[in-house]
């Protein structure tokens, strides 16, 4: 189906769309072009949308803003944005009364003409993604990138060529409500994430399992087999199950054994390259890269993987060098929005690091953190809501005895501020926060784009 025959079916229906974010604007946009019955609901108010509320409004829509944003729903088709459950209240009901749930990810599932690879997991879903297109680019293909990364696609798959192929990140968000899966899923790796905001692990679980379990016979699922979790969601696929592992040998897919890099078909291994000339630090970029070449594996030439793993810089906001200041290497790792992730940064680096950590919390224990940060921190710097409960978590790690200094700090530019006065020549500096970036910024970019913008401004 065409996007234009899409958006036009909608003409006729009542269509609310919940959230005027980034992905959902072009959509209200394309709704109100062609005359669909359209209400925009934020839970902003008027002056926090600013010219945004006002361009609707001129365009057609009708706007429920503020706190009862989502009060007496009234809709026949409702397009939600990620960050808000299906299962919230006023949504349960509306779909009781009738109401058609989707959103612009599902509508894009249901027109894009092309191939899709999907990419899950709890850490490195930002990462690999990013690999995988720029491998699919290398080799000579039209990539288009989506999802959780890259600019809104359902509004423009009409240019899109079913000969292009699209590499979408998916968070478990948007695949809570999924009934699509992508022609090739990859699951980087499960752990405890995001249980502010999903019922439990198992929730957050099954969430994940959307990006496959639909699968044809004819379709493919990579999974990391080193995690018990995505390891056992081979069970359930009813697709080619693929592999990657830094621990076992795979039958298909890609593995690691003594610094070299393999592929595996059928059982048969053939070495790729040396791990040594992986350009991205840390073994968890190891990963990245396995997961990255077995998603297009028999799509992308060895060579194109070589040379894209010795050239691949990384994205911004992870493990980003921002700058060197009078020898102090300062990294932006605002990203890393998890427990587990601000322990994959921080393995990233051989020697101990000053850390910037704190943020929103998600209702994710920092045991494990608290024991990687006595391990691997020399001084640490704590802000944000969660500032207080890293630092039991640390003081109550085994071997901490009071060795590393705890710097609190209510401002987020006094935090900055603060790491840079207690660095001396050879320092690593790193903003790896552990938690969102909700207590006081709308996303991870906005919170590293300012730490970027403070340590720049340092002298």
């Amino acid at each position: 189906m065409k996007f234009k025959d899409y958006i036009s079916g909608l003409i006729g229906r009542k269509v609310t769309v919940i959230g005027a974010g980034i992905s959902n604007t072009p959509l209200i946009e394309a709704l109100l072009g062609v005359g669909v019955d359209t209400t925009v609901c934020d839970m902003r108010t008027r002056d926090e949308m600013g010219e945004l509320a006002h361009k609707f409004e001129s365009l057609g829509a009708k706007l429920k803003l503020g706190a009862d944003y989502l009060k007496d729903l009234d809709a026949d088709v409702i397009f939600r944005t990620p960050g808000l459950m299906p299962f919230v209240p006023e949504i349960a009901t509306a779909v009781k009364n009738g109401a058609v749930l989707t959103s612009e990810m599902e509508a894009f599932f249901e027109v894009c003409p092309c191939p899709k690879i999907g990419i899950t997991g709890s850490d490195g879903k930002t990462t690999t993604t990013s690999i995988i297109a720029e491998l699919l680019r290398n080799e000579g293909l039209t990539v288009h990138c989506g999802g959780n990364i890259g600019n809104p696609l359902l509004c423009t798959a009409d240019e899109i060529s079913p000969d292009d192929i699209a590499v979408l990140e998916l968070s478990s968000f948007q695949l809570i409500s999924m009934r699509k899966c992508p022609e090739i899923a990859v699951v980087t790796n499960l752990s405890p994430n995001h249980l502010d905001v999903h019922t439990d692990m198992e929730e957050y679980v099954e969430a994940k399992q959307n990006i496959y379990i639909r699968q044809n016979s004819n379709e493919k699922v990579v999974l990391n087999l080193d995690y018990e979790i995505t390891r056992d969601y081979a069970k359930l696929a009813k697709s080619k199950v693929y592999f990657f592992s830094r621990r076992e040998v795979v039958t298909d897919g890609y593995y690691e054994q003594g610094g070299t890099i393999y592929e595996a078909s059928g059982g048969v291994s053939q070495a790729v390259m040396q791990v040594s000339d992986i350009l991205l630090p840390g073994e968890h970029n190891i990963e990245n890269i396995l997961a990255a070449f077995t998603a297009v594996q028999g799509l992308v030439s060895h060579d194109t993987m070589r040379k894209t793993a010795e050239t691949f810089g990384g994205v911004a906001h992870r493990i980003e060098l921002v700058r060197e200041l009078k020898g102090v290497r300062y990294y932006n790792d605002s990203i890393a929005s998890s427990p587990s992730r601000t322990i994959a940064g921080l393995r990233s680096f051989s020697d101990k690091v000053i850390l910037i950590a704190g943020g929103k919390d998600k209702g994710i224990a920092f045991d494990d953190l608290g024991v990687e940060i006595v391990s691997r921190v020399k001084k640490l710097v704590l802000t944000g809501l969660t500032a207080e409960r890293i630092r039991d978590a640390v003081e109550s790690a085994p071997g901490y005895a009071g060795q590393i200094e705890i710097i609190m700090k209510d401002d987020f530019k006094d935090a900055v501020c603060a790491a840079s006065e207690v660095a001396t020549k050879g320092d690593v500096v790193i903003l790896s926060p552990a938690c969102t970036s909700f207590d006081r910024f709308r996303n991870f970019e906005e919170r590293g784009n300012l730490f970027k913008e403070i340590v720049n401004s340092l002298d």
